[in-house]
């Protein structure tokens, strides 16, 4: 949180981003890293801007409704939007050069009215509201409350290079405080504004980037030293690159995916982390699934999806998704999980995941895949509620295949 407000320059390239994101309709990530390249902002104040974009973007309705603003005007009046969110924080307003001005008398009084209106105190659309109550019932209200909060930073300790206690250390010699999560024995919090990419241990491969959710998928495919395994939806690669922490570069691990960017990405990471024992592999036609068929110990289908269990993360997808878009992707993650199940040799295991809290894409996936294919046997799942441990949501099924 803030103590003192934006300086001038700062409150510019946080109006340049959100412009970007709300007038452009460019991801977030793109957007900061547009701006931020080739500036030498110190750590401290990168870490500020950040915070008031993705705080502005995760209740982005809240604030429009403060300073009575509609987001589609950003462009012309996203100066007044800032004022209202430094208002709001009770923080002096920042020295813009070009500012538009707020009645903090009016502010006051749509700030009483917004805290009678739930959902949007918590900065959630509409469309969303009326999904997660129908979806998640009484569980929802706790949930959209949480993913309105900042996400913490966590970090995946690279097995291939260090142990905890030693990342843990360097990490402090390089001006990094991190420590230990309980329940996810391969990750760390960061609770310093540190620039974690701008690191010596970084650049060396000892830890890389991942939420502490996200590591628990990968903890459930257990992977052993010797297995042959399967990332199949495999995409940037964070989770493959635990899984050859758990082989321990013994093995075979072949990384998937439809883009081939993506594995080109994966391949850079890989040899970072010294992770020898990843292969990547296109997904060019269907035939590639079938040239593989009962042959792994573990497959992972860490599917595409709605995202709703990381938007505390991905703020800026609240306001592009549409409630049409569920259905598509459910079905796209029905056909993934019947063709890809193929490539499960008989006693291997099925880890099926999503980072979406939403039961359509979680639970009634796996029971509608498990009730069509009998020679798969559920081993146990997991809800990765977002409200209940402060990591990112997510979901995840392991299943068995018990015959061919």
């Amino acid at each position: 949180m803030l103590t003192y407000p934006l300086s001038g320059s700062s409150s510019e390239l946080v109006l340049n981003v959100l412009s970007m994101v709300l007038s452009q309709g460019k991801p977030l990530d793109r957007a900061y890293s547009q701006h931020f390249s080739g500036l030498k902002l110190a750590s401290d104040e990168q870490a500020r801007i950040t915070f008031v974009v993705g705080d502005i973007l995760r209740r982005l309705n809240l604030y429009c409704y403060v300073v009575d603003i509609e987001a589609e005007n950003f462009e012309r009046v996203g100066s007044k939007l800032l004022n209202g969110w430094h208002y709001f924080h009770q923080l002096d307003f920042p020295k813009m050069k070009y500012s538009l001005q707020v009645d903090t008398k009016e502010l006051d009084e749509r700030i009483e009215q917004a805290k009678t209106h739930p959902a949007l105190w918590d900065g959630c659309p509409q469309w969303l509201d009326d999904l997660g109550a129908q979806q998640l019932g009484g569980k929802w209200p706790a949930e959209r409350s949480a993913l309105a909060l900042a996400p913490k930073r966590f970090i995946r300790v690279n097995e291939l290079k260090c142990d905890k206690q030693q990342l843990i250390a360097r990490l402090a010699k390089e001006s990094v405080t991190a420590i230990e999560v309980n329940g996810v024995e391969s990750a760390l919090e960061i609770t310093s504004n540190s620039a974690l990419f701008r690191t010596d241990c970084f650049k060396d491969g000892w830890f890389e980037q991942q939420d502490a959710g996200s590591q628990l998928v990968a903890n459930a495919v257990n992977a052993k030293p010797g297995m042959r395994v399967i990332d199949a939806c495999a995409g940037a690669g964070g989770k493959t690159l635990h899984i050859a922490a758990q082989m321990q570069g013994k093995g075979r691990l072949l990384a998937m995916d439809v883009e081939q960017w993506k594995l080109d990405n994966l391949k850079t990471r890989a040899k970072r982390a010294a992770a020898h024992n990843v292969e990547t592999r296109i997904i060019a036609s269907s035939k590639t699934i079938k040239r593989l068929k009962l042959s792994a110990d573990r497959v992972l289908l860490d599917v595409p999806c709605s995202g709703l269990g990381v938007l505390k993360r991905n703020p800026d997808a609240k306001w592009r998704d549409t409630p049409e878009r569920l259905p598509v992707l459910v079905e796209l993650q029905k056909t993934i999980l019947q063709s890809y199940s193929r490539m499960v040799k008989v006693d291997g295991m099925l880890i099926y995941a999503t980072c979406s809290i939403m039961p359509q894409e979680n639970s009634e996936q796996v029971a509608r895949f498990l009730k069509e294919n009998p020679h798969f046997t559920l081993v146990d799942e997991e809800h990765i509620y977002v409200a209940d441990h402060g990591f990112d949501g997510f979901y995840l099924a392991r299943m068995r295949r018990i015959e061919a």
